[in-house]
């Protein structure tokens, strides 16, 4: 099976996390290519020996913007022939757009043979969200949701998509805590010894990740005495001005938050780290206090190394994590509801450690590289057999 993949953007986040480890698990039945602009993403993709073919960039918001929208359009236009260039050169029987932005790349340039969209976001409700979500439904084979709420959001705005849901995955070799030594991990952050409570948020410094909502809940925190510190792992990977949210003005925001209410030397900016496993090991709980989110694949990588969760409420956390059991599912903007079950956990040490140990094993069962690939394989080859059923259909109806 020949597969050309297309990533909008160069940077790693999330999605591109998830698209990693896919193509470095995928069988030796697979050819792979990566369709990508230049930097980090296609350095990546080039140390897994997987070759990589150039396609313009689009940092633009999904928004109507009378200077940003043409530019967007423009810049989506010409990755369109790009791929469909790529696809050809590829022989590629199947494309897998790996973000929105890249299936309307995928929508605009229609390469032939089966149209993979792969949604990772919920879009704001409203026109631009309902058009570009059924011109993407309108033109790929299937739709891959990474979770049944990312998955009813696409439905929402067009209810005639093929949408299937396949979670993310982690490598539990690489996230394994018997691999790396905890008070090795806590000694190197300066945190040895002692009974200070690592707290940790693991996302890009954007307002709908909830950063503030848990400075606010360590302020809380320290207010009642407990003894706590907050690591801020990511940064603003997306600050071009067409984009969603002014991420550059949050980010100057958290440290003014963070000054005035005098917890400079119980927050740490770590910016973008390589040793993520190390720092989450660290941790005694991973926060993820976003406004929404579409699935939490932090959520997955702290489990896998016995880490307990707090997590929003709203989105796919509720499908990685049981209220109780692995974690806690809270409600955004409510730091005081964080604060408390923070409190909650610090003074059980206990319940902490059978939350850490039920998310391994519920890592284990559900959310395995394995699992995932064999996942993505069964969508490939129904959308095969779709894509054929479709050329021989309109064979029929040119005849």
């Amino acid at each position: 099976m020949r597969v050309l993949y297309v990533n909008h953007t160069a940077d790693v986040s999330g999605g591109e996390h998830s698209l990693l480890g896919l193509l470095g698990a995928l069988p030796a039945a697979v050819q792979p290519l990566v369709a990508t602009p230049p930097g980090r993403l296609a350095s990546a993709v080039a140390e897994l020996g997987i070759p990589t073919t150039t396609i313009a960039a689009t940092a633009g918001s999904l928004r109507l913007h009378p200077l940003h929208t043409p530019r967007t359009v423009a810049e989506l236009s010409v990755a369109a022939v790009q791929v469909r260039r790529a696809a050809r050169r590829h022989h590629a029987e199947l494309v897998h757009a790996n973000s929105i932005r890249a299936g309307i790349a995928l929508a605009l340039g229609r390469p032939p043979g089966a149209r993979i969209v792969h949604v990772r976001d919920c879009l704001p409700a409203g026109a631009l969200t309902t058009a570009t979500m059924r011109l993407i439904a309108a033109t790929a084979t299937t739709v891959v949701a990474n979770s049944h709420y990312t998955a009813r959001s696409v439905r929402a705005a067009a209810p005639r998509a093929r949408v299937e849901v396949v979670h993310n995955a982690v490598d539990l070799e690489r996230w394994d805590p018997a691999s790396i030594d905890r008070a090795r991990a806590r000694a190197n952050l300066g945190r040895a010894g002692g009974g200070e409570l690592l707290l940790g948020v693991l996302a890009q410094l954007t307002p709908w990740k909830g950063q503030a909502t848990a400075i606010e809940a360590l302020r809380l925190l320290r207010e009642d005495g407990l003894d706590a510190h907050l690591l801020l792992i990511g940064s603003a990977k997306f600050v071009a001005s067409a984009t969603r949210f002014d991420n550059n003005a949050y980010v100057a925001g958290l440290h003014a938050q963070v000054a005035d209410a005098g917890l400079q030397e119980r927050v740490s900016f770590l910016g973008e780290r390589e040793d993520v496993p190390e720092l989450m090991r660290a941790l005694d709980i991973l926060l993820l206090p976003s406004e929404e989110e579409p699935f939490g694949r932090a959520l997955l990588e702290a489990m896998a190394l016995g880490v307990p969760v707090l997590a929003t409420n709203v989105g796919g956390p509720v499908e990685i994590v049981e209220d109780g059991r692995e974690g806690y599912l809270l409600p955004p903007h409510e730091p005081r509801a964080w604060a408390q079950a923070i409190g909650r956990l610090a003074a059980s040490p206990e319940q902490a450690a059978q939350m850490g140990r039920a998310g391994r094993r519920r890592v284990e069962g559900e959310f395995t590289i394995d699992r995932h690939v064999a996942s993505m394989l069964a969508v490939y080859e129904r959308a095969l057999a779709r894509a054929g059923a479709r050329e021989r259909a309109e064979v029929l109806h040119g005849g």
